[in-house]
């Protein structure tokens, strides 16, 4: 039997997904991605659930993709990063998008790389103090993906958009909350009785008022998103075949800092 890395829970309308994998900080590899689109698709298509949160086990949401499993690689040798957000990435994505439900993400520790899309792909998003939003994909010579190119500068802004890409930096839930970035932050001991609280509020209120609302807002706010993250595929696949990627991947693999080169 396969290890038990997503978690589905349910407790009347309410279906709680626990990404659990707490020894790499939850990292997204093919395994955890390919139970967590089983549990998106689950509540999808389960009549009985009404509402979904999503958080993540022990002290991270999601520390992003799991690199130290590598890539699949392509058939020039190189890794194949554009298949691997196809497959593992973007049917979650988009499936969170695209749910005719409402979903609550609580954060309660550090969300980085596609965990921070993952993140945001939620509704609503709520925060611990101490947790942090952090597109670190620069960190490795990588372009945001995972959505993030569309979540972020509808929500924040070309400036601080731009400083979230191209710094990398970490962004700390009251400063994310400040920007506009998430919508709550509490103390890290009432995370989880407060987004259970208010997901269980939703999964008790007007379904098919929110499912119309939420298909509404995101002919608005994201028309093509599955035009972006394609094209964010793209990018990313051309990246890959740098000497920038391989370079950073294993500063970060060795905890040390990267020597790019441009090249």
């Amino acid at each position: 039997m396969s290890e038990e890395l997503v978690l589905w829970e349910q407790a009347g309308g309410l279906a709680r997904i626990t990404l659990n994998k707490p020894e790499t900080l939850n990292a997204w590899g093919l395994e955890l991605g390919a139970q967590l689109k089983e549990a998106v698709v689950r509540a999808a298509d389960e009549d009985s659930v009404r509402a979904v949160l999503i958080t993540g086990a022990g002290r991270a949401f999601c520390s992003g993709a799991d690199l130290k499993g590598g890539f699949e690689p392509a058939e020039d040798g190189f890794p194949d990063l554009r298949e691997s957000l196809r497959q593992t990435y973007h049917p979650v994505i988009t499936g969170l998008r695209a749910l005719e439900k409402p979903v609550i993400t609580a954060v309660n520790g550090p969300a980085a790389g596609v965990g921070c899309s993952l993140a945001l792909a939620g509704d609503i998003v709520l925060a611990a103090e101490s947790a942090y939003l952090n597109l670190a994909f620069v960190k490795i010579g990588l372009l945001p993906d995972g959505g993030s190119t569309a979540f972020v500068p509808v929500a924040i802004g070309k400036a601080r958009a731009m400083e979230m890409a191209l710094l990398g930096d970490r962004i700390p839930a009251p400063k994310a909350l400040d920007w506009g970035l998430i919508n709550y932050v509490y103390p890290d001991e009432g995370l989880a009785a407060a987004a259970n609280e208010l997901a269980t509020k939703m999964a008790a209120g007007p379904t098919r008022a929110y499912a119309a609302a939420k298909r509404a807002l995101n002919q608005a706010l994201f028309p093509d998103l599955e035009a972006q993250l394609e094209l964010e595929a793209e990018l990313q696949h051309q990246l890959a075949r740098t000497t920038d990627f391989v370079e950073g991947v294993g500063a970060f693999i060795q905890k040390r800092d990267p020597a790019f080169t441009g090249a």
